[in-house]
């Protein structure tokens, strides 16, 4: 039976001690330089790592459930290793399934309503400049994952995406923050859509915090090479991972394939 969660969620992704930082502010210290101190002071690193190699699985619900979380694909695993910082939630909780509302309609899982959950997140390294927002499924039947959301140019001075934050033509970014159009080609947040008996899917939903105010990207760029041209540029990584299996209507509710 799916589940929805509530409740605040925490997840860092990685041990490795904050070191790249970049250069100091001169002549002080000023309005964004004191927000982010205060994020960061205010912020305990509380949470847990998930990680593991990446394996090739068959796509049969029988063979998923028998491989544990760490046996399937993590698609950070192929980068370099970077420091980690906390990433909270009220919508959607680490570990469990996306609830309803943040699966997606558009693609026609039942009740799907394609809401962005809220994030929240704090601990970031002294010299961010900028934040990416994603949500990626390496799962997904596509030779190459699927990206269901990104949001890039999201300022240092911004720590946190309401609910719905994600929705189209959205007026609730913080100002210079843009949406991709990702992988269903249209610049929105796209919710899970796990394709029936394939399995359970893991929705990688990941802060990236960068050394460079703005990517210099656009909304038609892909996530792909976003995420190639932000590696060289990414201080720290928070991640929470939501295994969701797919959902079908039986008798008026939702259930799990």
């Amino acid at each position: 039976m799916g589940s929805s969660a509530s409740g605040a969620a925490t997840m860092t992704n990685s041990s490795v001690p904050i070191s790249r930082t970049g250069p100091s502010q001169p002549g002080g210290v000023g309005p964004t330089a004191t927000a982010v101190a205060l994020a960061t002071t205010a912020c305990a690193l509380v949470g847990f790592t998930a990680s593991g190699p990446a394996t090739t699985r068959a796509h049969t619900a029988a063979a998923a459930a028998a491989h544990t979380r760490d046996e399937r694909p993590d698609p950070y695993a192929f980068l370099p290793k970077v420091a980690s910082f906390r990433l909270s939630s009220t919508t959607v909780a680490n570990g469990k399934p996306l609830p309803t509302a943040q699966l997606s309609g558009i693609l026609g899982v039942p009740g799907g309503k394609d809401i962005s959950p809220e994030l929240s997140w704090c601990g970031f390294p002294a010299g961010t400049k900028s934040f990416v927002v994603s949500m990626y499924d390496p799962e997904a039947p596509t030779g190459s994952g699927f990206w269901h959301w990104v949001v890039a140019d999201i300022p240092v001075s911004a720590t946190s995406l309401p609910a719905d934050a994600g929705a189209l033509g959205s007026k609730t970014l913080p100002p210079g923050a843009f949406q991709l159009n990702a992988d269903a080609g249209t610049p929105r947040y796209i919710g899970g859509a796990p394709p029936a008996h394939s399995g359970i899917h893991d929705y990688y939903v990941t802060v990236t915090a960068l050394d460079i105010p703005r990517t210099g990207l656009n909304a038609t760029t892909s996530g792909a090479l976003l995420g190639f041209t932000i590696d060289s540029h990414t201080l720290a990584r928070a991640t929470m991972v939501f295994p969701t299996a797919a959902h079908l209507l039986v008798d008026g509710g939702a259930t799990q394939l």
